[in-house]
């Protein structure tokens, strides 16, 4: 008697042994980078990157007028400290629009650096084998022809080299066959375009980050130098520090504004001498489109206006003269100008602090009693003053414009009015004190900007190949044009299959039509018997029909 011993029960499997943590992470940065550089992850980048610009567009930004952001706080007390927290006073600045910046641009490098260097070898590549079923194609045609099969293709391939085809000759298994393409540069110029708009960013980025530019407001016959402490604003890239600035002074020698017949401004220019510092100055003439170039910096004038100029005359017989204060421009159609005079320092023994704030009107006239100007041309400079003595606050600590008093001081009564009066050039006033102030005239400041951008030759070369690649990729075609010779089924002659891709034109079908058109009449010319040299009788001795 045989006892069979029971089955062992099979052995469950293993499970897989779990990747480890290094390996996790580099297969999720894998995942993350494959989305990240999608050309459809880019378009979306870009579409945000265009939403997020909106804010900018339609709220002011501290950027280019804090003024304005002031005076919506003063409008929407309750929003504008809500829309301030979210960086929308400050959009092209921010940490999000940054974010979406920076991925932009690492979007658009993963996915044209792999495209660059496929493009490369298809370049050095054959065109394709002619697909197994030629007139599946959207443009495909049969072609009947008494030629043999090399002759024919012979034909086809003389035709398109003359087109500036790449023609390759191939033996596939259904017969003979030819591929050609041409229209590389199509997707060239696609490349050119997507790494243009990549350089250009860098050019922009690298303008942002050590890039400056300052503003000033320079009078007749005093310059100013390249320095953070002389402009009246000034922003800097973080990179940028007080050291990195250029060595270089302007001086403004004369100041010319010409008017249209409706006093409307035809042309501002100035004559400037520039120079580093200390040596003397080469001369020249710029204007609002025709700035002072000067290893890699720009002075711009963007405005002028006008500087009224005093002589005040103490009690004990100091005479101060000549000292003048630009007024901004209040109305730029008649340059009616606003401004201040101070006098912080009137010498020893003189405790308190003068100040003269005033209304300019370049051709003053009085309406109703008011002081008004009719025109931006100095004819006949008046000045509306009123005079402020006390103390003006400016070694407090505390930030105040340089063009007009600080408000607070007149208000907490540290200044108080002394004296108020119109004048024309050549008329005084004198205070309580025996303190007196003339009007000599006025003298035109010119608005001048110092501009250094690093990127800016960066962004023109960029800006040039990007409107190179994009008119080579919406011009150019990629065409493929195959063609397989197989016997006839009567056995006798050819039959020529041809095919064609095209990419890039609506004109496809009509191209492929004049095409094969053409190589019919090609291929019967081939075919025709030519006649004999010197006109000898093709049948000789047979009848003549």
């Amino acid at each position: 008697m045989t006892i069979e011993a029971p089955p062992r029960p099979a052995e469950a499997p293993q499970p897989a042994a779990r990747p480890s943590a290094g390996r996790r992470a580099w297969a999720l940065w894998l995942r993350w980078w494959r989305r990240l550089t999608a050309m459809r992850t880019a378009i979306v980048l870009l579409f945000l990157l265009a939403v997020a610009a909106i804010p900018g567009s339609l709220l002011p930004q501290r950027a280019l007028s804090q003024d304005n952001v002031r005076q919506y706080y003063l409008d929407h007390p309750t929003l504008a400290p809500v829309l301030d927290r979210l960086y929308l006073f400050d959009v092209f600045s921010s940490p999000w629009f940054a974010a979406v910046y920076l991925l932009l641009f690492v979007s658009l490098i993963g996915c044209v650096v792999p495209r660059v260097a496929e493009h490369a070898r298809a370049l050095r590549a054959a065109p394709p084998p002619a697909p197994r079923r030629l007139l599946r194609l959207p443009d495909s045609a049969g072609l009947a022809t008494p030629l043999a099969g090399p002759a024919a293709l012979d034909v086809v391939e003389e035709e398109l080299r003359v087109r500036r085809f790449r023609v390759v000759r191939r033996s596939g298994a259904a017969g003979e066959e030819l591929s050609a393409e041409k229209g590389s540069w199509k997707e060239t110029g696609n490349l050119v375009f997507h790494l243009s708009l990549v350089a250009l960013l860098l050019g922009l980025a690298g303008g942002k980050l050590w890039g400056y530019e300052g503003s000033i407001l320079v009078t007749e016959g005093q310059g100013f130098c390249n320095s953070f402490q002389q402009y009246d604003t000034y922003s800097a890239g973080p990179l940028v520090e007080g050291s990195d600035l250029s060595p270089l002074c302007v001086d403004l020698e004369d100041f010319r504004a010409e008017y249209e017949e409706d006093l409307t401004a035809a042309s501002y220019t100035a004559d400037i001498s520039y120079g580093p510092p200390g040596a003397e100055g080469r001369r020249t003439t710029i204007g609002v489109n025709d700035p002072l170039r000067t290893g890699g910096d720009r002075v711009y004038v963007t405005g002028h206006g006008y500087s009224p100029r005093f002589t005040v005359t103490l009690p004990d017989g100091t005479v101060f003269e000549g000292v003048s204060a630009p007024f901004l421009p209040a109305d730029q159609g008649t340059l009616a100008s606003e401004g201040a005079l101070k006098l912080p320092d009137l010498g020893a023994g003189v405790e308190d602090q003068l100040a003269v704030e005033g209304f300019l009107a370049p051709t003053g006239v009085l309406q109703g009693g008011v002081l008004t100007s009719i025109d931006p041309r100095p004819l006949s400079p008046q000045v509306a003053v009123l005079v402020y003595r006390g103390y003006l606050g400016l070694d407090s600590g505390l930030p105040q414009s340089v063009y007009s008093l600080d408000a607070d001081q007149v208000e907490r009564g540290n200044l108080t009015e002394v004296g108020r009066a119109n004048l024309a050039v050549g008329e005084s006033i004198t205070l309580d004190d025996g303190t007196s102030i003339t009007f000599d005239g006025v003298d035109q400041f010119a608005a001048l900007q110092f501009s250094h951008d690093p990127g800016q030759v960066w962004v023109l070369v960029a800006s040039i190949t990007l409107l190179a690649g994009l008119l080579a990729l919406l011009l150019l075609r990629r065409e493929r044009f195959f063609a397989r010779a197989t016997a006839a089924a009567d056995g006798g002659g050819t039959v020529l299959t041809v095919g064609s891709l095209t990419r890039g034109g609506g004109d496809s079908a009509e191209r492929f039509t004049e095409l094969t058109g053409e190589l019919r009449t090609a291929l019967a010319d081939r075919s025709s018997p030519t006649p004999p040299a010197g006109g000898a009788d093709p049948h000789p001795g047979g009848p003549h029909p």
